[in-house]
């Protein structure tokens, strides 16, 4: 099993919490600031997802003006999980 707290940049939230039970797919995934129901619903989606396929989604999402958004950030604490 792998799990990490990401600590997020240049997005309202302020970390995430990242879980993977077999290094293939999110098995827990909270989000921890931010905008509370659409990062709940993200989460829920995400959950039961293979890492590459999440990270290809969210990968360079942009919020408003800013150069990374939420779930931009959740791609990016992917690529540390799996570093791991």
């Amino acid at each position: 099993m792998k799990k990490i707290m990401y600590k997020t940049s240049g997005v309202c939230s302020q970390f995430i919490e990242l879980e993977s039970e077999d290094d293939k797919t999110v098995s827990r995934a909270v989000v921890v600031g931010g905008c509370n129901g659409n990062l709940q619903g993200i989460c829920h989606l995400i959950t039961g997802m293979r890492l590459e396929d999440v990270k290809a989604k969210l990968s360079g999402i942009k919020c408003g003006p800013r150069p990374t958004s939420c779930p931009d950030q959740i791609a990016k604490a992917i690529e540390e999980l799996e570093k791991q």
